[in-house]
């Protein structure tokens, strides 16, 4: 399953985080990059900031076990930052959506990294972008 943390070597040294940078939780992303990835989304978005997106948390993150409800909140895209700071979990959003399914960012426990699919121009901003690591997985036919 690709990628895994060791196509990043710049972001551990010696097996483990560098001094004064506290990782984000296992299966979220930091808020440094959670950040500018909603700056890069919101400028590839139909409407910018008041594209409506969608955010689901896993039951797991939250400490629960309630799967027969889910745990979604509906919104604009410039107001998503705040999903960082939700109370009731330590994990940034399992599943970030726009409604017009224009983009979809997924990031989970058990994935070795952040996954977002969308258009083509969207795809490249994120591999051209300075402070996001990204590469592009290969298409599979399994």
């Amino acid at each position: 399953m690709l990628p895994s943390y060791r196509c990043f070597p710049s972001i551990r040294k010696k097996g483990s985080w560098p001094l004064g940078i506290v990782p984000p939780t296992e299966g979220s992303l930091d808020r440094e990059t959670w950040t500018r990835l909603l700056e890069i989304l919101t400028e590839h978005s139909p409407a910018g900031p008041v594209t409506r997106c969608l955010a689901y948390y896993s039951p797991l993150t939250l400490g629960a076990s309630d799967f027969e409800n889910p745990h979604v909140r509906v919104g604009k895209l410039g107001d998503a930052a705040i999903l960082y700071d939700d109370p009731e979990t330590d994990f940034s959003p399992s599943n970030l959506w726009a409604e017009d399914r224009s983009w979809c960012l997924c990031t989970d426990y058990d994935l070795c990294a952040t996954k977002v699919a969308g258009s083509q121009v969207l795809v490249e901003a994120l591999l051209s972008d300075f402070e996001i690591e990204a590469i592009r997985l290969p298409w599979t036919t399994t």
